[in-house]
This record gives C-alpha cells, sequence and structure tokens, in this order.
C-alpha cells in the first residue's frame, strides 16, 4: 500500500506544481494566515483518490471542517493537501503534500511528498522510514552540533531563543511543518521547536516518518499527541530522543513562567 500512497501523493503534488506553473489559482492572507484554491483542489484529488484506495475508510482533511465533527473513527486517513501554503503562493519549494493512516490513535502508515524538491518521506508502522527510497536512522548528537530548523532565514522567536540559550552552532531555514519534521528525520536537523497551536493533520505523517527513523515527536510540554478529542494542540518538539524532548519541554516550561511573571 506504501507505493500506492506515494503514487497518489505524486499524482497530487504534479496538481499543485501545474496550478502553481500556470497561476491557476487564487489565494487571500489574513495576518500569517494563506489559503489558496489549490489546497480545496488537493483535497478533493486526495479524498477521491484514498477512497478508492481503501473503500469504506474515512478521510478526514485540514480543507473539510464539518468532515471532523463527533467521535473519530477506529480507522481514518488523515490529510493535509498543502502543508506550507505560503511556500506555494510565494514561489518557495518548501510544501508538502502528505496522508497518514490512522488506526488505534496512532498513524500506522503515511508519505509527505515534497513535489519541487521531488523528495518522498514514506513510513509503516514497525517498518522502518525513507526518503527516496533510503532507509532514514536518526542520530542523537552533542548540543554543540545541533542544527535547528524553522521557517525564517534566519531565527527568529521561539528559534532564537533556542539558538541563544541553548548556542545551537546549525540554523536550516525550511517551509512546511511537515517538511520540517522530515528533515529532522532525515538527520540534516536535529530539532525543530513550536510554541503555537500545532493540529494533528500537520503532523501524522511526519510524524510516522520521524519516529520510524528512531526520533521523537511531542506536544510543547513533552507529551505524546493523542490523535483523540480535539485536532489541536499546544506547540511540538521534533527531536533525535527522548531525552531531548524532556530537555526542551522542561526550558519551555521555564520559559513561559518567565514570560509570564
Amino acid at each position: 500500500m506504501l507505493e500506492r500512497l506515494a503514487d497518489i501523493l505524486h499524482q497530487a503534488g504534479g496538481r499543485l506544481l501545474d496550478s502553481r506553473s500556470t497561476g491557476g489559482f487564487t489565494y487571500r492572507r489574513a495576518g500569517a494566515v494563506v489559503s489558496a484554491s489549490a489546497d480545496m483542489d488537493a483535497h478533493h484529488f486526495l479524498v477521491r483518490a484514498l477512497s478508492e484506495l481503501s473503500p469504506g475508510v474515512p478521510v478526514l482533511s485540514e480543507e473539510d471542517p464539518q468532515g471532523r465533527t463527533g467521535r473519530r473513527p477506529d480507522i481514518y486517513w488523515l490529510i493535509d493537501p498543502l502543508d506550507g501554503t505560503a511556500s506555494f503562493v510565494d514561489g518557495f519549494p518548501g510544501f508538502v503534500t502528505q496522508a497518514a493512516l490512522v488506526r488505534g490513535h496512532r498513524p500506522v502508515l503515511a508519505g509527505v511528498y515534497a513535489p519541487v524538491l521531488d523528495e518522498t518521506f514514506l513510513a509503516e508502522s514497525g517498518g522502518g522510514a525513507t526518503r527516496n527510497g533510503k532507509r532514514l536512522k536518526v542520530e542523537a548528537r552533542p548540543a554543540d552540533k545541533w542544527t535547528l530548523t524553522d521557517n525564517y532565514p534566519a531565527p527568529r522567536g521561539i528559534a532564537a531563543d533556542l539558538t541563544h540559550d541553548w548556542d545551537i552552532p546549525g540554523y536550516l531555514e525550511c517551509g512546511s511543518i511537515g517538511l520540517k519534521i522530515c528533515r529532522v528525520a532525515e538527520g540534516n536537523a536535529d530539532l525543530f521547536v513550536k510554541d503555537v497551536p500545532v493540529r494533528d493533520w500537520d503532523v501524522a505523517a511526519p510524524q510516522l516518518v520521524l519516529e520510524e527513523a528512531g526520533g521523537r515527536l511531542s506536544d510543547g510540554a513533552g507529551r505524546p499527541f493523542p490523535y483523540a478529542g480535539g485536532f489541536e494542540h499546544a506547540g511540538l518538539i521534533a527531536c533525535a530522543s527522548a531525552d531531548m524532548v524532556s530537555s526542551v519541554a522542561a526550558w519551555l516550561k521555564e520559559r513561559q513562567c518567565q514570560t509570564s511573571s
């Protein structure tokens, strides 16, 4: 099924590239939030294709709030048709289309595809993770060799504070949340942290990639994402080990106390 999922994501990515190259989309900005008609086009395509791939399995999407009401199904696809819409609209390569099969409150099958970069990340629970067919394996490195990844050309906000307080020497600019998590999974980054709300569809597919590569992902308090109840959680920590999660979560808690005092 992984190969078929990869093919579906490649087709969705191709549609996104066609839309961007021809200018065949509309968009709007509301502060830092960008939405584009290409999101909905990819949504409709993925819903159709995944429904054909696994008949009877619901598809829950960022682009369909009505479909996310009520109790979660026992098994379902969770998709983010276009993660990194700002990158897509502004001509940058760091956007992806991604999907995860969730069973028993955990992602068990996942794909993340970056169309411009032609990078495909795939994972299956207990089966490992790959990037373009090459097996991924996270290695925990000492803090003086870390690379932090975030959205901007230079660290801002939480990333700037981390860089300063932990004396982190490396920095990698990257686009979407999903792609940043995959950068940790492949070893080009060691740490990605958010201190704002993060949604399940941002995280489910790349989380499985990261964890099958040996890394760890939690919310900002160091707790696992539950994939139950609401779809929004406070913050995100993606890194190489459980020890790193604990250390960063403690730092975030202390930072929050200092900010609120």
